[in-house]
């Protein structure tokens, strides 16, 4: 049986995912040379969001691409029916604020940072929301997760890293997991809608495990733009989270 029969053997037999779950393509690991196309082919395939994975070379040891890219895109990040789709900015900057206030402006809709790349993580949080932007923090495989003592009344959205910040393609690490479940913890804990998202070696066959531990979003780069057929890969995603 073919990967395309057997998600929609499974989509058919678990009816629909549940709506509260979304799929993140990170263009990271689209093909530059034709985004545009790349976010018009992802979203006919089911995206939920598109993920921006920018890195400064200096906070992480790699540099990608900046506020112009995300304004030049902004006008493909729409649905078949002209709705929106939701552009999350995922900062591996240092400092954050600038770099913040300039996605923003260019069309981000989510902007999520580093708090040890923060000099003042609460001001940066407001900075961001003043702007019309959901704010979250991104958290590192061996970070703790206590500042959201501090901020959680004030995010929208907690992101966890499973691998090192700085390149795509990277395995997932195992031990992600129990901080995604105590994130989860912390977020109903505070009673507020607050996505949880997870980054870094998301695949069809550990989707599920990431879903179980407590996450709702996953961004996806090279499992999905490095494949043949994106809806494929989507569907299949979808059907895993859906068993």
């Amino acid at each position: 049986m073919t990967l395309q029969s057997l998600a929609a053997t499974i989509l058919r037999m678990s009816k629909t995912t549940p709506p509260a779950y979304r799929i993140a393509p990170s263009i990271l690991s689209a093909d530059f040379a034709r985004l545009g196309d790349e976010l018009k082919a992802v979203i006919a395939s089911g995206a939920d969001w598109i993920h921006f994975d920018v890195m400064d070379n200096h906070y992480v040891p790699n540099l990608t691409f900046g506020p112009m890219i995300c304004q030049a895109l902004k006008p493909y990040a729409k649905k078949a029916d002209a709705s929106a789709v939701p552009m999350d900015v995922h900062l591996m900057v240092q400092p954050v604020d600038a770099l913040a206030a300039a996605f923003a402006d260019a069309g981000a809709d989510l902007i999520s940072f580093h708090p040890e790349a923060s000099g003042h993580v609460h001001r940066s949080v407001q900075a961001i929301k003043a702007k019309g932007c959901k704010a979250g923090l991104v958290f590192n495989p061996a970070s703790s997760l206590e500042v959201l003592d501090w901020v959680i009344d004030d995010i929208d959205l907690i992101l966890v890293m499973s691998v090192n910040p700085g390149f795509g393609g990277q395995g997932f690490i195992d031990s992600a997991l129990r901080k995604i479940e105590q994130a989860r913890k912390r977020i109903d804990a505070s009673g507020r809608d607050i996505r949880l998202e997870v980054d870094g070696g998301i695949k069809i066959d550990n989707i599920a495990r990431v879903a179980s531990a407590g996450a709702d979003t996953f961004v996806a780069g090279s499992a999905i733009f490095g494949k043949p057929d994106y809806r494929v890969v989507i569907d299949a995603m979808r059907a895993a989270l859906a068993k």
